[in-house]
């Protein structure tokens, strides 16, 4: 229990800092809905175990993550600077209403849920904490060979709980402001997401 606890407080204070990741999710949330705010969080929630699970299983000793660490950060930082830019398409094409809605809801969980796993994997560094946390459990990892794997049961429900607290704190913000903000808020994000993606890419070069 203590393994587990440990892990969930990781993974709260791992996804808590607000990077283009969260920027992603309050911008969903505030323009597609409760749905897509939560599976962009669990997608992110689902790199985060799945790189412990690595590590747990010995995999990061290895190298190969870190090994590709330059194209994967190349690539996640190009394809956070194409949301920027659906993200500022939507804002021209004026705010959503009832009677035309701007986006298919239904249809947005998985590609939202699959872009934050695809941009949270693009940053291997993240391992490296794993790494860590799991040599840092010492003689709790030594007398339960399962202890790594509880950590990273561990990581997953702190780190979700972390996007299921945001996500309805946006909606606690979006019930106070109109649509023609929430539009605003897309060209600004947008922005914010092009610059992001794009010094993401170039630091990796």
């Amino acid at each position: 229990m203590e393994i587990l606890l440990k892990g969930i407080g990781v993974g709260f204070a791992v996804a808590a800092p607000v990077g283009p990741i969260g920027l992603l999710c309050i911008r969903r949330t505030l323009s597609e809905g409760r749905g897509a705010g939560l599976a962009s969080g669990l997608g992110a929630a689902t790199a985060d175990a799945f790189y412990g699970l690595l590590v747990a299983a010995g995999f990061a000793a290895t190298g190969m993550l870190l090994r590709f660490a330059t194209p994967l950060e190349i690539g996640g930082g190009l394809l956070i600077a194409l949301l920027g830019i659906m993200s500022i398409r939507s804002f021209f094409s004026g705010p959503a209403t009832d009677s035309a809605p701007k986006y298919n809801i239904h249809g947005a969980l998985l590609p939202a849920y699959t872009t934050t796993f695809v941009l949270t994997l693009s940053n291997p560094m993240t391992i490296l904490a794993f790494v860590g946390l799991v040599v840092g459990l010492g003689a709790s990892a030594a007398s339960d060979p399962l202890a790594p794997y509880w950590l990273v049961v561990g990581v997953f429900l702190g780190s979700a709980l972390w996007w299921f607290f945001l996500v309805h704190l946006a909606l606690a913000a979006k019930s106070k402001i109109t649509p023609r903000v929430t539009n605003w808020f897309d060209l600004v994000s947008g922005l914010i997401l092009v610059i992001w993606g794009l010094w993401i890419a170039a630091d990796a070069l």
